[in-house]
């Protein structure tokens, strides 16, 4: 356990960050797990909305470093892509 003041108060930042970084990782997941659902329920309106948020969630978890960014940038291009084949086939 830590003993010196400094070493006390990163222990308590470590745990706040932890917190807030799970929250932000489970949100993240949550929208693409979610853009992945609608790409495959076919409905190219739907999926497209779901993808722009999935992007959105994406970059701000890049920036805020949750996700790395060519992770991110990675399962942006792969969803887009999806929505592309989506329009392609109508």
């Amino acid at each position: 356990m830590a003993t010196h003041k400094s070493a006390e108060k990163r222990a308590r930042q470590s745990v706040k960050r932890n917190a807030v970084n799970r929250a932000r990782l489970s949100v993240l997941r949550s929208a693409v797990k979610r853009a992945e659902q609608a790409i495959s329920g076919g409905d190219a309106k739907a999926a497209q909305e779901a993808v722009k948020k999935a992007e959105r969630e994406l970059a701000r978890g890049a920036s805020k470093g949750v996700v790395n960014k060519k992770t991110a940038s990675r399962k942006t291009s792969r969803l887009s892509a999806g929505v592309r084949s989506l329009k392609a086939k109508k």
